[in-house]
């Protein structure tokens, strides 16, 4: 028997092409918008990132999870990832200033450019990688010419990783969509494919945000979960409240289902933490208690990738409650809980007492574990427990953990001050929140990286309703504005900036502006003779809303073609809890309507020579949408 030789080699090279980039991805474009390929076939994230178990992922429904860094143990994260048929989104970590990196530092750029190489080098061929992740949120606490440098050195390792490794996209994360990130990625970074974004408190409204802000690559919701510290604000103690597991498992159900409905830029996204985490305390970010018990969650993100509930869902945290939060050294405190099981199943309480953090740190660097007093409990059952305080001052939590015995769990931790000294430790100069609060804080142009308030309250006819932060059209100050657009020719429409995100009363926070004398922003009309309401604190009369604005107030302004400036006079005003910074609404007339805005910020009053601000007494009424409607979401 002869053989032909071309027939030889042919067969050898068809058989190499097939199996040589096995687990190939790459990115279709289709439309307006994008969608991961895996061998060809569409391939929607559905994943998570943490240590927690990775049988227990694809148990769940999940396809992927996410690192951050490559290190020793990167190989058996992707050989395991391999096994159970889960892809990896593989993390290159990248320099972060507060931790002593200089993107201005040539050298440290060189020897970071050549670690990544030769990590992608090394792993580049793995069946198992999705996409190589560069860097995560490094942007944060930079300015001027080190932010530069550092988009810089993201696009050249993007660029060195489409060299080296073409058959897999390239991302790089950030937090939130703060400052310029969204157009940095956009228009400087040609080597990076997809914008990652870590976003907890305006995660639901990642869709609108990143379409507002002008972001036309595909992305991904790199880390979602409850908020963060830098999102609410303190308690009557000083400190946080941290939601139960079960109002938690919520969060992760809306945001889950708004991303799913973006489908033309959005590639899936990452919930965290896929574990157990100090941060903050033991319990507020992590999906899992440390021996593996599953929270609430996990039967939400179950649910919302495979279509079905599990068999056996995690018990529920009613309510949580103390007698009192303020104990005396060496005294007592009543705890009382309200659980539920959804099948009946017998359940077992654990009561725990634990001493408040030192130090809360921000971007998920690594805290102290605080002391825990076991022994501090006098009596606990399943309706409560009788807890006996240390004689030391200062913040304790008491924490319930309720398990099922089939692998479900539920916790809660309500906090309390022990004598008269409390307050909770400082977050580091890196806490978004605290920045902002020093006032004059702006509302846009945004100064951090995370802004004071977020424009996630769409009002009335929303579909209607476009906001470009980043507009190039005549800014009244540096090099962009806010252009904001009603398309409708009927109905009405606003948008309200809010902190928290998405919030309307119901959660804590808002901002401390106690000290502002002024509220101004510069308004100009796109043909002038626009009639628009702007105002603050639009939750200020809404009584049944158990977090309102402190104060509020609202003008109509007939705006003209030309930038002028406009205040709120905030003396006497009760600043103390702004959750609401600013907000437009107005009612069509008509036709569409196009307006601009730029220089939002609260600051102590000043004198300008170009000052032109509005009388006090309203411009003439134009149609106004009925009671109610500008204090209520769509």
């Amino acid at each position: 028997m002869s053989f032909n030789p071309l027939i030889i080699v042919s067969v050898c090279l068809g058989l190499f092409a097939a199996t040589a980039w096995s687990g190939e991805t790459r990115l279709e474009k289709r439309g307006d918008g994008y969608r991961l390929l895996v061998d060809g076939q569409p391939f929607y994230v559905k994943g998570a990132g943490g240590d927690a178990s990775k049988t227990a992922l694809v148990e769940a429904g999940g396809n992927a999870f996410r690192t951050w860094g490559i290190g020793p143990q990167t190989k058996t994260q992707l050989d395991e990832a391999h096994r159970l048929g889960l892809k990896v989104s593989v993390g290159i970590w990248l320099g972060h200033g507060r931790h002593g990196f200089d993107y201005n530092d040539p050298e440290q750029v060189r020897a970071q450019f050549e670690a990544a190489e030769k990590a992608v080098r090394e792993f580049k061929d793995h069946p198992a990688i999705l996409v190589w992740c560069v860097g995560n949120e490094m942007e944060v606490g930079l300015e001027g010419a080190a932010r530069e440098k550092m988009w810089e050195a993201v696009n050249d390792i993007g660029m060195m990783i489409k060299r080296i490794d073409p058959h897999h996209p390239t991302m790089t994360v950030t937090a939130d969509l703060g400052g310029d990130s969204v157009e940095a990625i956009r228009d400087r970074c040609p080597g990076i494919d997809i914008h990652g974004i870590n976003s907890y408190g305006g995660a639901a409204s990642i869709p609108q945000r990143y379409a507002a802000a002008g972001g036309t690559k595909p992305y991904m919701v790199a880390e979602f979960g409850p908020l963060g510290i830098w999102e609410i604000g303190k308690n009557d103690l000083g400190t946080y409240d941290e939601k139960t597991s079960t109002d938690k498992a919520a969060i992760y159900r809306e945001v889950y289902a708004n991303l799913l409905a973006d489908q033309e830029l959005c590639l899936g996204s990452f919930a965290f933490a896929w574990g157990d985490k100090q941060e903050v305390t033991a319990t507020w970010f992590g999906m899992f208690l440390p021996d593996g018990s599953r929270l609430a969650s996990v039967d939400v993100m179950t649910e919302m990738w495979t279509g079905e509930p599990p068999a056996n869902r995690c018990p529920r945290i009613e309510s949580i409650a103390l007698q009192t939060q303020r104990v005396e050294p060496g005294g007592t405190v009543q705890a009382v809980v309200e659980l539920l099981d959804p099948e009946g199943d017998p359940l077992e309480v654990e009561w725990l007492l634990v001493a408040e953090g030192k130090e809360f740190k921000t971007g998920g660097d690594a805290e102290e574990v605080p002391d825990s007093f076991p022994d501090a409990v006098i009596a606990g059952s399943d309706r409560g427990a009788l807890i006996q305080l240390p004689g030391d001052e200062g913040l304790y939590r008491v924490f319930v953990y309720v398990r099922d015995g089939h692998g479900g769990a539920a916790t809660a931790n309500v906090p309390l001050q022990v004598g008269e000294a409390g307050g909770a430790p400082s977050v580091g100069r890196w806490d978004v929140m605290n920045r902002n609060d020093v006032l004059p804080l702006s509302v846009y142009p945004v100064e951090a990286d995370t802004p004071p308030y977020f424009p996630s309250g769409y009002m009335g006819s929303t579909d209607a309703i476009q906001i470009n932060e980043s507009s190039p059209v005549d800014p009244h100050s540096g090099t962009a504005c806010i252009e904001a657009r009603f398309t409708a020719t009927n109905g009405w429409g606003g948008v309200v900036w809010q902190h928290p995100a998405e919030d309307w009363g119901d959660q804590p926070g808002g901002h401390d502006l106690t000290g502002a004398a002024e509220l101004s922003f510069w308004a100009r009309g796109a043909n002038g003779g626009e009639k628009v309401k702007f105002g603050f604190g639009i939750l200020k009369d809404k009584a049944e809303a158990p977090h309102p604005d402190s104060s509020g107030a609202e003008r109509e302004i007939v705006l003209n073609p030309q930038w002028q400036r406009h205040a709120f006079d905030l003396a006497g005003k009760d600043l103390s809890q702004i959750k609401t910074g600013f907000y437009w609404v107005l009612a069509s007339a008509g036709s569409p309507v196009t307006f601009y805005l730029d220089d939002i910020r609260y600051a102590a009053a000043e004198a300008s020579p170009e000052t032109s601000e509005t009388p006090e007494t309203p411009a003439p009424a134009a149609p106004s949408p009925p009671t109610g409607l500008a204090v209520e979401p769509e």
